[in-house]
């Protein structure tokens, strides 16, 4: 049985999973505290009392829930796992080491044993980052994005095909209905429903458009999906939501949702220059600064559709609510100061 508890993350359950990943490992004891602010997994971090190469440390991301919100979830997690398990390898950007993983066939159980980073931080979405931040993170996600840029081999992945018509019916299908579900839970300023009445008009026509560019993206890139060490240096978690796409797409996410509307007005040129540079430090050639640009100010959309759909699938809590206001805050300021 795949834990979908804490209590589930025995010794005898932890030696079998750290020995079937190669790890020469007896966990005698464990002790599990919550970590994190996850919408979908949890997190543990687990003390381990263990003879061989176990660390002392270990972080623990499983399924939590009820079945049903398991099984909504179970795409995502199919996602993290594949990722850690299959695509990490093939990248450069900085992520926990994974020393095991286990799921079930329904994907709505899961268990992925990580590096503990400590000292490193979470970043928190509603305080937002500063301008240092927001550009390491984006320079980090160059290292994503780079080494398979414009890799026709991604569309060959299950579940990463492009994207089709029937997608687009699907998403128009239920954007808006998930729109008026937000409207109902959060009291929308006039440019803040303004972005999401956009999204809602223009969002079939966006997401069928093909990529001019495309690589694999994070799809989540914020600071809540980032753990910041005190030396500075960046490592990018939560893999559920991996998708080929414009990989613009994760840093107009990234720099209008996580840093205060004056600290983006001031700096989103210079953030996206960086990580033009570490794009072409990496070897991505033929793409230009201007081109670079535009494609930031195309890839907008992607704050209001993550915070609709977020919204609409996590369950509420009043800090999920006030992350999501605040996105939503952040990102419709920018889509007021970029678009007609």
């Amino acid at each position: 049985m795949i834990p979908t508890s804490a209590d589930g993350l025995t010794a005898e359950y932890l030696t079998g999973l750290l020995r079937r990943h190669g790890h020469l490992a007896t966990v005698a004891g464990v002790t599990a505290e919550p970590i994190g602010s996850g919408q979908m997994a949890g997190s543990y971090r687990l003390v381990l009392d263990s003879d061989g190469d176990a660390p002392r440390t270990i972080v623990a991301k499983l399924a939590v829930g009820d079945e049903s919100q398991r099984a909504f979830a179970s795409g995502a997690f199919r996602n993290e796992v594949r990722f850690y398990a299959e695509i990490a390898g093939t990248l450069d950007v900085p992520v926990p080491r994974a020393y095991g993983w286990d799921i079930s066939e329904s994907g709505a159980e899961f268990v992925l044993l990580l590096e503990d980073l400590a000292p490193a931080e979470q970043g928190d979405q509603i305080a937002g980052c500063t301008p240092g931040q927001a550009e390491a993170v984006a320079v980090a996600a160059a290292g994503l994005h780079a080494p398979r840029w414009c890799d026709e081999t991604w569309f060959d992945v299950d579940g990463f095909g492009p994207v089709t018509h029937d997608d687009r019916l699907l998403l128009e299908s239920v954007l808006e209905p998930m729109a008026d579900a937000l409207r109902g839970r959060l009291a929308l300023s006039d440019e803040e429903e303004a972005a999401v009445g956009w999204l809602v008009a223009e969002a079939g026509d966006w997401i069928e458009r093909p990529p001019s560019r495309f690589a694999l993206t994070h799809g989540d890139l914020r600071v809540d999906n980032v753990m910041f060490a005190p030396d500075g240096r960046v490592t990018i978690v939560d893999w559920q939501t991996i998708t080929p796409g414009h990989p613009l797409r994760d840093i107009a996410f990234l720099v209008s949702t996580s840093l205060s509307v004056d600290d983006r007005r001031r700096h989103e040129c210079s953030i996206v220059a960086a990580y033009h540079r570490a794009l072409s430090e990496r070897g991505v050639v033929d793409y230009s600064l201007d081109e670079c640009w535009t494609d930031y100010l195309g890839s907008l959309m992607q704050a209001p559709l993550i915070v609709v759909f977020g919204a609409g699938a996590a369950q509420p809590t009043e800090r999920g609510d006030r992350m999501f206001h605040t996105m939503l805050h952040r990102s419709s300021a920018a889509i007021a100061d970029h678009t007609p």
